[in-house]
């Protein structure tokens, strides 16, 4: 599971939300027009704190002009850029989203969540080396920063660096005892390895920290059933896919990093008669048909 941390979130640790509000333009202008640069900041920071509060409920269409308009405005600010730059990588404008990240990183070189940040856009452009090294280069300035020790570890699964991936994903769990995704990410990994009991010790662990996480339920499910424990992994995979059907989907499995063993093995699950009618009933069901 790749897991992206939200960038908009990170705002309120940077503290974005603190910000002054920005002060409404007076009625009367006067004749000669004279720039005050400490209001248009302030202003610029008003229009940053609609953008953070836009993108939190995922209106990027009103969000990205403001927080474009908030970088022209105060572009000084290491924290706007960062927004900005945020926004665009939930947009999938990667390329834009780095250069905005880079502003920010010229201006503050000590912001980590920046260079995570530019770690995830590498990580989704498949820059995976990039990634590693700007996971690095954060966690330098935030050594005990879970959500950074985990996507190195996905960087480094990614480029095949199986121990490392490991290593990394157990300091994150060290650092945070309920980091599900770290522990159902080792899961992965041991079950391409041939360690299928491992998996199911990982993946159990994971599903006993969040009892509604369908990615390690499903794997959990998957790996029991192909042991010999078809109740049970009937079962958990109905509830599985109750909870979140797109993991009945082989290339989102494939976006959480599940490996082609893994992913086989879950094929065939899919394909059992109990599992498709499991998936049809909810298909089927009023409140799905209401959200479609």
């Amino acid at each position: 599971m790749p897991k992206h941390v939200s960038l908009i979130s990170l705002l309120v640790v940077c503290g974005l939300w603190s910000m002054p509000k920005a002060v409404h333009a007076q009625a009367l202008v006067p004749h000669t027009l004279q720039l005050d640069t400490a209001k248009l900041e302030r202003q610029g920071l008003g229009l940053a704190q609609e953008a953070a509060q836009l993108g939190q409920f995922q209106q990027f269409e009103l969000a990205l002009p403001r927080a474009r308009l908030a970088s022209q405005l105060a572009p000084g600010n290491d924290k706007v850029w960062f927004l900005l730059g945020g926004l665009q990588l939930q947009t999938k404008n990667y390329d834009a989203a780095i250069a905005s990240l880079n502003r920010a990183k010229t201006i503050n070189p000590k912001n980590a969540d920046v260079l995570f940040a530019i770690g995830s856009a590498n990580f989704q452009q498949k820059k995976y080396q990039a990634a590693i090294e700007n996971y690095q280069a954060g966690l330098k300035l935030k050594p005990n920063e879970a959500d950074g020790l985990f996507d190195l570890g996905n960087a480094y699964y990614m480029v095949g660096r199986l121990p490392d991936a490991i290593a990394q994903y157990n300091k994150a769990v060290a650092q945070d005892k309920k980091f599900w995704p770290a522990i159902n990410n080792i899961g992965l990994i041991s079950y391409e390895q041939g360690n299928v009991d491992e998996a199911i010790k990982r993946w159990q662990a994971a599903v006993s920290i969040d009892k509604q996480a369908a990615e390690p339920l499903l794997a959990l499910a998957v790996a029991l059933y192909t042991k010999g424990d078809r109740q049970q992994g009937l079962t958990l995979g109905e509830t599985a896919l109750r909870i979140d059907p797109r993991y009945a989907n082989v290339d989102f499995l494939k976006e959480n990093l599940w490996g082609d063993r893994l992913v086989a093995d879950t094929q065939k699950f899919l394909e059992l008669p109990r599992i498709q009618a499991a998936l049809e009933q909810r298909q089927n069901s009023p409140a799905n048909r209401q959200e479609n």
